[in-house]
């Protein structure tokens, strides 16, 4: 897809409405993790430099077209100034007259965060009379939030079609990351899936085995999958019910000439506690109490060998109980695989998702990886091959 951004841009004197994420963790009143805001610093940087007036759009939970006091955005202005080292002006509104008269008074180089989009039921509805007002306070739009790209609301989708619309720094980092593992991947294409449920990840897996050449499924959807091939899983997590579903992958894998990674070893306990004891088994082998919770040695080593044998890495999920050690050796052994691959520029490794992201972390990696996305919804639905409103609203075929 074809997309301005801001080197396209002329941003002299220009009100710039940037649609950023700023839906961060508090704790008491305060910002616990500063990431978002700190991904937004290379956009604001940018146009602060070329002379705009940064007016940032943002959202923050989920108050349905309410004005709910406790999800004001006003608490994390102290935090944002502290990233962007300058002032940051908080209006209690997101269009109208406060607004208006904030901007009005803004010189280049100044910043006003707006009150949460949320707030008025026209964002969510994507309502072109509301999209209007928050267009009235802007010369050009700038979409920097890729985790809210798969919302079709009047801040992320609706402003790109009223006003001179650009990809922010972080949105084009991360449209290039993602183009790089899926778009147009240097082969061969490995992906690794995780996580707890089949059912959540349905269209994921069915997208990928067409579109890869190696496919590993870990974690507690691994167990449906080996239950589908009649291993007995003991007391472990499995969605029995979608056996013939993991069954119909399995094929489409096969009619794709996706190399499917399954367990060929796994590890057990009777419960999922830090510090319980271990075993490693070897499929079929599980006891009627216990639960697999993490990949074997011998799965983690055929997968690091796999790795080692591609030129480009797509992962979404943990292949064990990561959060609870011993639990976490399997996901954290690959995953610092995957990243010295990545750090020795043999390996693309493109990764996101909470869990994901958290499992890296974990592992002392992230920053091993050529990309980490920490776009929850929008990643999974990117790699489920759907269109995302918001990345679609800046294609340039779209511009009015």
């Amino acid at each position: 897809m074809s997309f301005s951004t801001l080197a396209d841009a002329d941003l002299n004197g220009k009100r710039a409405l940037v649609r950023v994420d700023f839906n961060v963790p508090m704790q008491e009143g305060k910002v616990s993790d500063d990431t978002r805001l700190k991904a937004a610093l290379p956009t604001v940087d940018v146009l602060r430099k070329g002379g705009a007036r940064v007016i940032l759009l943002a959202h923050f939970d989920r108050p349905k077209g309410r004005w709910v006091p406790d999800m004001s955005l006003a608490p994390i202005v102290p935090a944002l100034s502290a990233v962007l080292g300058c002032k940051v002006t908080f209006v209690a509104d997101c269009q109208g007259k406060d607004v208006a008269d904030a901007v009005a008074a803004m010189a280049p180089g100044d910043v006003v965060l707006l009150e949460n989009v949320r707030f008025y039921p026209g964002e969510e509805a994507n309502d072109p009379a509301f999209a209007r007002a928050l267009a009235e306070n802007g010369d050009i739009y700038v979409n920097d939030a890729f985790s809210a790209a798969h919302r079709a609301h009047a801040s992320t989708e609706g402003l790109a079609h009223l006003l001179p619309a650009y990809a922010g720094e972080q949105m084009r980092l991360e449209l290039n990351a993602l183009d790089k593992a899926l778009g147009h991947p240097e082969r061969p294409v490995m992906g690794i899936v995780g996580g707890s449920k089949v059912s959540s990840k349905l269209d994921l897996l069915r997208n990928l085995v067409t579109r890869l050449d190696k496919l590993a499924i870990g974690g507690g959807m691994a167990n449906t999958f080996l239950y589908a091939q009649g291993h007995d899983v003991g007391a472990s997590y499995c969605e029995k019910d979608l056996a013939e579903t993991a069954r119909e992958i399995i094929r489409l894998a096969g009619q794709n000439n996706c190399k499917l990674f399954l367990p060929i070893d796994i590890v057990v306990a009777e419960k999922m506690a830090p510090g319980a004891p271990a075993r490693v088994r070897h499929l079929g082998a599980v006891d009627e109490d216990e639960r697999i919770l993490d990949a074997g040695p011998e799965t983690v080593e055929r997968l690091c060998r796999a790795m080692g044998n591609s030129r480009t890495l797509i992962w979404n999920g943990p292949l064990g109980v990561f959060e609870i050690p011993p639990f976490d050796k399997g996901t954290v052994e690959a995953a610092r695989h995957a990243g010295d691959l990545a750090k020795a520029g043999k390996l693309v490794a493109v990764a996101g998702g909470g869990d994901t992201v958290s499992a890296l972390h974990h592992a002392g990696c992230a920053e091993d990886f050529t990309f980490v996305s920490t776009a929850g919804g929008a990643f999974l639905e990117w790699m489920e091959g759907k269109d995302l409103p918001g990345v679609a609203a800046l294609s340039k075929q779209n511009k009015r």
